[in-house]
């Protein structure tokens, strides 16, 4: 069995203004560079469907499904908050992201690939139950937990975050359901300038400062999200998969580089290996610069591979 990949030609669709950095650009450098690299070759492909309303709502509003949905127009862009739009395409790509996850789930959960990638946009860790936020509009990961909780029976789900932005969205959708660990380390004080002080047992939030190096992010992982993940023990683990704390990312100010997200990738394969039957489902999330975004992801998912 290999790795599946989950994507859909409508997760370009989705535009905001000119030169916006959360752009289709990002989708075709990481396919542009898995073909390149011949990675491909070793995955399963599968276009992502789009998530049901039942799916949303397990995780988020019905209200703020209905407003996204009146919010969506003919033409031009509509903004929903100040870093997030809706075009007349965004939510057909949004319900794709947030269907991928269920997809991926699935697959990983019936046995069907031992894990996933979810290359799909908008992202979705800002996204809280009724709120849009840093581009996102549906929490995709949540969706995934969600699904594996209510249709797999799965009783204890873990979410790996390693975007530089703190997973605010994630955080608010799970933050009182200790059935599912969150582990987020971030770059604080910075977007969404949340997350240094409302963790819990089951909330597990890593300020880091500026200019934080692969050194200190590594150890910081091993020092907090280890003992909680072996606390834990999760049947499935999700991923937050971001790639801005790449020191070639402009939007942030980490000093991450390819071999801590290689490494950042075992250490999720050692845990899923001992307590989750290896099951992993990684989903795309933020990364800007568009030759460490490729070269990162296409690091990631050759480890997840094995290849």
């Amino acid at each position: 069995m290999h790795t599946a990949f989950i994507s859909h030609p409508d997760t370009l669709l989705h535009l905001m203004e000119n030169n916006h950095p959360e752009s289709p650009l990002r989708i075709s450098a990481i396919r542009d560079r898995l073909i390149a690299a011949q990675v491909f070759d070793h995955l399963q492909l599968y276009d992502a469907p789009l998530a049901t309303i039942e799916q949303l709502e397990r995780i988020h509003a019905a209200e703020y499904i209905q407003q996204l949905r009146q919010a969506s127009p003919l033409a031009g862009l509509v903004h929903l908050d100040q870093d997030t739009a809706i075009g007349p395409n965004t939510l057909t790509a949004a319900l794709r992201a947030a269907g991928s996850v269920v997809l991926a789930t699935d697959l990983v959960m019936t046995g069907q690939a031992p894990n996933a990638f979810c290359c799909v946009r908008p992202p979705g860790h800002h996204a809280g139950r009724s709120r849009s936020g840093g581009f996102c509009l549906f929490n995709n990961v949540a969706v995934g937990v969600a699904h594996a909780m209510a249709h797999h029976n799965v009783a204890h789900v873990a979410i790996i975050d390693f975007d530089v932005h703190h997973g605010d969205g994630s955080e608010d959708i799970f933050q009182h359901n200790p059935d599912v660990l969150l582990c987020s380390a971030f770059q604080h004080p910075f977007y969404p300038y949340q997350g240094a002080t409302s963790g819990n047992d089951h909330i597990i939030n890593v300020p880091l400062p500026a200019g934080t190096s692969g050194r200190d992010f590594r150890s910081a992982v091993e020092r907090e999200f280890a003992p909680a993940l072996e606390r834990f023990k999760p049947e499935i683990l999700f991923i937050s998969a971001g790639f801005d704390a790449h020191r070639d990312d402009l939007l942030a100010e980490f000093n991450l580089v390819r071999d801590d997200y290689i490494w950042i990738t075992e250490f999720i394969k050692d845990v899923a290996r001992s307590h989750a039957q290896d099951r992993i489902v990684s989903v795309l999330e933020g990364g800007y610069d568009l030759i460490s975004l490729a070269d990162s992801a296409t690091a990631h998912i050759r480890t997840l591979a094995g290849l």
